[in-house]
């Protein structure tokens, strides 16, 4: 029995040995956020839904990231005075002041290159939503079937929200995914090592009970 047991045990040791985290696949896309305070966090409406008021500040980056958690977050100078500095206030109007990260090199579809980011302050209706402040400053914009934003200034020129394949982490990502990543490393044991163990176990309680069964049979 120990010598029928011995290959399976081998089998779930090297399955302990080889479990390693997987990796998820991200989606190459715009993200979209608001400036609250000091810091940005992530927009809970679209920017077809959101109404900005008079003095907001609110920032698009184009990256690759798993969801909104993992997402990277909008870069360079990000205050209204500054932004809309050169846009005086005008009755019946808002100013919107916008930050647009067009990411890096990294995160670029095959064959684009990212341009600059910039800022633009946005003078729009009272009642503009944030995809129309967009368009005062930043088109060509670009939607797929379903509202969904794909271009900001013509950038990409292609795609729209596709999954992208799983890669190094210490190659090419930004430095938020890899600490993004290595935060979920570090969470707990991935399944295949908690699968293991219970192989492991279960082999074990097998072998002990054949064991008993045979001594029980000849005293």
């Amino acid at each position: 029995m120990t010598r029928r047991l011995a290959p399976l045990l081998l089998a779930a040791l090297v399955l302990i040995a080889g479990a390693g985290p997987a990796q998820a696949a991200g989606y190459r896309y715009w993200s979209f956020w608001d400036r609250d305070g000091d810091h940005w966090t992530y927009a809970t409406q679209g920017p077809s839904m959101a109404r900005p008021s008079d003095g907001d500040v609110q920032g698009f980056r184009f990256s690759v990231s798993e969801d909104s958690g993992d997402a990277a977050r909008p870069r360079g100078t990000a205050e209204f005075a500054a932004i809309c500095a050169g846009t005086p206030a005008k009755e019946g109007t808002k100013r919107v002041a916008l930050v647009l990260d067009f990411g890096t090199a990294a995160d670029a579809p095959s064959g684009e290159a990212p341009p600059a980011g910039r800022t633009a302050c946005a003078r729009v209706s009272p009642d503009a939503t944030t995809a129309d402040a967009l368009a005062a400053v930043a088109k060509p914009l670009r939607y797929d079937t379903s509202a969904l934003l794909c271009a900001i200034a013509g950038y990409p020129k292609t795609g729209c929200g596709e999954q992208v394949a799983p890669r190094d982490e210490g190659a090419g990502a930004s430095s938020q995914q890899r600490k993004s990543a290595a935060g979920k490393d570090d969470g707990g044991p991935s399944a295949g090592l908690v699968t293991g163990v219970a192989i492991v176990a279960a082999l074990a309680a097998a072998a002990a009970w054949q064991s008993r069964r045979r001594r029980n049979a000849n005293p």
